[in-house]
């Protein structure tokens, strides 16, 4: 992303931090653990490994396929962009529900305990955005698709790309549901609902955060778009909030949420 780009989501990300916190959406839901797992994670995050991951995955691959630099130069930018999205979204859906079906012991649970830590928060806000763990964004196939896509000479669309997912996630990461009365009107609930089965809303993330009543761990994976949700069985209209946000039991101690691989099996209630 070029600097108003960037401004342009940081303006978005303070502007809707201060409206939640007047509206008392952060009041009395933070604990300990969650001021230091956030903290660390929002620093470390957002000024390292997310900014460069995929500038470094460019780099990775002009060593491990050298020949290939700016090889789709040429293709218009209105037919790279939109291959871009279809692309990254939907090895995103696979990915990311392989992370959530490797809970239990296997091969890939280190997928999951690197996930969880953007799922062990109590709630859903834009605070929670920037809980990642810090291997995550080199992890993720959207930085290496998007790394792909600067390699191969496609810079303008991947940082379109990510100009468009980096807002998408402030809306639907937010703790306003502005989608619930949209959804439930008489008019327009039938034309939002059939959007919902191409666009991922607030509410369909929001049941992708929460478990018991309308919460749906294991659904929604798309984070953008739900129509990969919709062809292989994991969507999840709701029709209000989860009964709860996070995971049951209790979390990972901090150390492991923000440095798993170094820190493991240590829990935390604090």
């Amino acid at each position: 992303m070029d600097r108003t780009q960037i401004g342009i989501v940081l303006g978005a990300f303070l502007a809707l931090l201060i409206v939640e916190i007047i509206a008392g959406r952060h009041k009395g839901i933070y604990k300990k653990n969650d001021y230091i797992v956030n903290g660390l994670c929002s620093t470390i995050v957002a000024a390292t490994t997310q900014p460069f991951a995929s500038i470094v995955i460019s780099i990775i691959l002009a060593f491990v396929i050298p020949g290939y630099v700016g090889l789709l130069s040429d293709i218009s930018f209105w037919i790279a962009f939109p291959a871009l999205i279809l692309c990254a979204d939907f090895v995103f859906y696979w990915f990311h529900r392989l992370s959530h079906q490797s809970v239990k012991p296997g091969p890939f649970q280190w997928l999951w305990k690197l996930h969880r830590t953007h799922h062990s928060g109590s709630y859903v806000n834009v605070i929670l955005l920037y809980r990642t763990h810090p291997i995550w964004p080199f992890v993720t196939p959207m930085s290496w698709i998007f790394g792909l896509g600067i390699y191969l000479g496609q810079a303008p669309a991947v940082a379109s790309a990510l100009f468009l997912y980096s807002l998408w996630n402030l809306v639907t990461h937010s703790n306003f549901r502005w989608d619930d009365k949209i959804r439930q009107h008489r008019a327009l609930g039938p034309i939002f609902y059939a959007l919902e089965h191409v666009l991922v809303s607030p509410g369909i993330h929001h049941t992708h955060h929460g478990y018991g009543r309308d919460g749906a761990p294991y659904r929604n994976f798309g984070l953008l778009l739900s129509v990969y949700d919709w062809v292989f069985g994991t969507l999840h209209i709701p029709r209000g909030r989860p009964h709860r946000y996070g995971l049951p039991g209790s979390n990972a101690h901090w150390t492991e949420e923000v440095f798993y691989p170094l820190f493991r099996n240590t829990s935390s209630d604090a």
